[in-house]
């Protein structure tokens, strides 16, 4: 399984910061409602995604993009995933990862290093980091793709959102890291 290591440059996105603003001020109710119906269709479409986590599936996992104000917090052990903003209560989780958001989606895709990503300090890991390394080796066997795989919600208009999110998904990775999958 091919993977690049996530290019810092002008080929690669941050997340835009004229929609970082307006998630200050959408209620997290909405934000939560949103990404959990994505969460659900990604259960639907892979189903064992957790399994390979054993003993460490009762743990939490806070995933934390350093350019969004939130952070989303997922409990395998009853597939969930709650949003909080980071600027609210204390987050408490067994480990968690920090990075950009494009960076954090593509590794739920398996399409970057993330040893290459924690060494060279693009990445951020914390806590339980055999409860970590155990997630990471779950997501990668699962062949997560996110524009096939919530493509599907946009109903009618599927393949133009997924032509969408891949060409974003391209732009956000570079040439190399959008071939992978």
């Amino acid at each position: 399984m091919a993977r690049t290591a996530f290019r810092k440059g002008p080929e690669n996105m941050e997340f835009p910061k004229t929609l970082v603003t307006p998630l200050n001020y959408v209620p997290i109710a909405v934000i939560e409602r949103a990404t959990g119906l994505l969460f659900a269709r990604m259960m639907k479409e892979h189903p064992g995604l957790f399994e390979r986590l054993g003993e460490h599936k009762s743990k939490r996992f806070a995933f934390l993009p350093g350019d969004v104000p939130l952070a989303f917090i997922v409990e395998p052990a009853h597939p969930s995933i709650r949003v909080l903003r980071k600027s609210g209560s204390p987050l408490t989780a067994d480990a968690a990862v920090e990075g950009p958001l494009f960076m954090l989606l593509a590794l739920l895709e398996g399409r970057c290093d993330a040893d290459a990503l924690f060494f060279s300090r693009d990445l951020n890991v914390t806590g339980d980091m055999e409860a970590m390394l155990a997630m990471r080796n779950a997501l990668d066997d699962c062949d997560i793709d996110l524009p096939r795989d919530l493509s599907t919600l946009a109903g009618p208009f599927a393949p133009m959102f997924g032509r969408m999110a891949e060409g974003i998904r391209r732009r956000a990775l570079g040439r190399e890291g959008s071939a992978w999958n």
